[in-house]
């Protein structure tokens, strides 16, 4: 059957317009809307030649993406958290330990709660690799909880006997700051529960494993990323003039990720009393992402500007607040002499194109593109909502005043929310990666990136 011309739309497909090509055309036709898609190129003489063009998916990722995607499944006190990632180039090698190391930082940091001694997060690979490598299908991930043993009982998603009533441990009293109340009434639920259990940060958890995997893509081609806390609860941290080759090294060996040994004991005993307090605390992560080339993203679209697509997937984190790239908010209060970067050339620069800058107050980005200077981002947290000493709330199966729910939580999750933005940078990072250079290996991507960087040399050879 011949496909279905103009005007008819199908409401999810894309409708291809002709195009003139060459001494050919390609039909009016309405296709899927896939990651390569075939087109047939009917020539005059009769021959046809199918030929595959890219094309943007839709894909339910949680940040604008181009090749790359990923998704996760489950709940906080569900069987297990699920991570999907999709467009991985075939080659890649990596192991479940890859994963599990990424998992283990996630659960480290001075002022977590009970939960991280509950859990000993590690993933089983249940499709898209063999034999230590990818094979460039769809990596799927499982990670199990371990406290749902506590949990069968409340968090069965079959039919029990008592139910619709309501189950032991139900939510009625929402916490100021969360999903709970507004999520109870977009989705008609009695039982703030069925929100709070996905929209709790364990769900990270699944996002950290699709980062670890895109870490190891850019380890592959010489890109790193790291991070350290710079701010928590009013107390600043210094950053050294030059950080640490390994960053994460010299961020991890400290409870509470800090480069500053001074302004990491006075964290310290601030959590402490605030934990006494019943009380919470925010702050700000540093993410340094290094060994980029130039010329990742675009400035020709607003969605495909490398800006907004590491912000939206950094805000998209629980909590997360705020996002700054380089000078961030800085630069909106001083002359642009004090803003922008001076270029001068640089022969032992060949990823930035053989310039130099002195400074980096752009944060390695400029017009949505990566300049070849390292990528700095400041994330900011909130302090977490839920309180030991819970802040005031209405029961909503009264409308009476009542004190907020308060569930198991952390005094503060900032140095777990910097491993959290890494993996989130990651992805973001390692997408544009394979924008740009494309490839359905690992070594097609690694050539078409040495002729990129080979042409980019040629033209900056001064």
């Amino acid at each position: 059957m011949e496909p279905p011309r103009f005007p008819y739309r199908h409401p999810y497909r894309e409708v291809v317009p002709s195009t003139q090509l060459g001494r050919g055309r390609v039909d009016n036709v309405a296709r899927p809307l896939h990651y390569r898609l075939p087109k047939l190129i009917a020539w005059t003489d009769g021959r046809t030649h199918s030929r595959t063009i890219s094309r943007r998916p839709l894909s339910s990722t949680l940040v604008p993406s181009f090749v790359l995607r990923f998704t996760t499944a489950g709940e906080s006190h569900g069987p297990g958290l699920v991570s999907i990632l999709e467009g991985v180039p075939a080659g890649l090698p990596l192991s479940a330990q890859d994963v599990d190391r990424e998992l283990r930082r996630r659960q480290q940091g001075y002022g977590r709660g009970r939960r991280m001694q509950i859990e000993q997060d590690a993933i089983e690979l249940l499709s898209g690799v063999r034999a230590g490598q990818a094979l460039g299908s769809p990596i799927a991930m499982l990670i199990r909880n371990r406290d749902w043993r506590s949990w069968q009982e409340i968090m069965d998603p079959a039919v029990r006997e008592g139910d619709p009533a309501a189950r032991r441990r139900a939510v009625t009293r929402p916490r100021p700051g969360h999903a709970d109340f507004v999520g109870m009434l977009k989705y008609d639920r009695e039982d703030a529960r069925d929100i709070l259990e996905r929209a709790s940060a364990r769900e990270t958890t699944a996002r950290v494993a699709a980062g670890a995997i895109c870490r190891r893509l850019l380890e592959e081609i010489g890109v790193s990323v790291g991070s350290h806390v710079v701010h928590l609860g009013g107390i600043d941290a210094e950053t050294p003039a030059e950080l640490p080759a390994d960053l994460n090294a010299a961020s991890d060996a400290s409870p509470v990720r800090t480069l500053d040994s001074a302004a990491e004991r006075q964290m310290v005993e601030l959590i402490d009393r605030t934990k006494r307090a019943g009380d919470t605390l925010g702050g700000v992560c540093e993410v340094v992402c290094r060994g980029l080339p130039l010329g990742l993203g675009s400035h020709v679209s607003w969605d495909r500007k490398l800006d907004g697509r590491l912000a939206g997937a950094l805000m998209s984190i629980p909590a997360v607040k705020g996002v700054e790239i380089g000078m961030g908010f800085g630069a909106a209060r001083v002359p642009g002499s004090a803003v922008h970067d001076e270029l001068g050339a640089d022969p032992q620069r060949p990823r930035a194109g053989h310039v130099g800058r002195g400074t980096n107050r752009a944060g390695g980005l400029e017009g949505g593109m990566t300049t070849g200077e390292p990528l700095v981002l400041r994330v900011a947290m909130k302090p977490i909502s839920t309180l030991m000493k819970p802040l005031g709330t209405i029961d909503v199966t009264t409308g009476e005043p009542a004190a907020a729910t308060a569930e198991r939580s952390d005094v503060t999750a900032v140095p777990a929310m910097g491993v959290i933005a890494e993996a989130m940078v990651a992805f973001v990072m390692a997408d544009a990666v394979v924008e740009k250079f494309g490839g359905d290996s690992l070594n097609e991507l690694r050539r078409n990136m040495d002729g990129y960087l080979s042409q980019v040399a040629a033209r900056t050879n001064w």
